[in-house]
């Protein structure tokens, strides 16, 4: 039987030292899903593909500087633009969805929002220049879309920041959330380009190592 009491004399180290002990014992991780992320191979496969299209995908943007007319009628117009807002409609949808049931997708939703709101904003104005409309596209990209995009990261990176520092409760590391970038993805970690394959396991995070992290400011009132 649990002595609530017992459990507030301890000091918080001790508590940590529980909490980490627990947590051990009940790995939420179901046993198929914890070697996936791990697989060297479908590590290598990934890291291949990635970089393989940053490289390509930079000498296309230099053919296309180079080839592309600075004019070009197009047909299909209308249901480019009707499609390309059919998407975004579905990710407002989605995501006030997501946002509504407290689901974890919403984290994704946001970042897609995100993303689509850009790519309207950078479209709408970079298509509009010298025409009429050119000053409704940049008054609507700033005022609208873009500030829209930036809560929509702003809330996604929050989130994720809850989701790392209750978990790091329930495995007994109390103390600020380290930086994001910093934080290991699926308890793995990397020490440069040359260990990214295989990767090695990530050593457990001390509370002393969490303490050292930058501490995050309360935002503004």
């Amino acid at each position: 039987m649990i002595n609530v009491d017992e459990l507030r004399r301890m000091s918080p180290q001790q508590r940590a030292e529980l909490s980490r002990a627990l947590s051990a014992l009940d790995d939420p991780v179901p046993p198929g899903e914890a070697d996936l992320p791990a697989g060297p191979v479908r590590r290598a496969i990934a890291l291949t593909v990635i970089i393989g299209g940053c490289m390509g995908l930079a000498a296309w943007i230099g053919v296309l500087a180079v080839t592309l007319p600075r004019y070009y009628h197009t047909g299909g117009w209308r249901g480019a633009w009707v499609g390309f807002d059919l998407g975004l409609l579905i990710a407002f949808a989605v995501t006030a969805w997501a946002a509504w049931k407290h689901r974890q997708l919403v984290i994704g939703c946001l970042i897609v929002l995100a993303t689509l709101l850009c790519c309207d904003a950078w479209f709408d104005v970079t298509l509009d220049v010298r025409t009429s409309g050119f000053w409704v596209s940049l008054l609507l990209a700033l005022c609208v879309e873009l500030p829209i995009a930036a809560l929509a990261l702003i809330g996604a990176r929050r989130l994720l920041r809850m989701n790392i520092r209750a978990l790091g409760r329930f495995r007994g590391l109390p103390g600020p959330v380290p930086p994001l970038w910093k934080v290991p993805l699926y308890g793995l970690e990397s020490h440069g380009f040359s260990n990214l394959i295989p990767a090695e396991p990530c050593l457990p995070v001390q509370p002393a190592d969490l303490d050292a992290a930058p501490r995050e400011e309360s935002p503004a009132r």
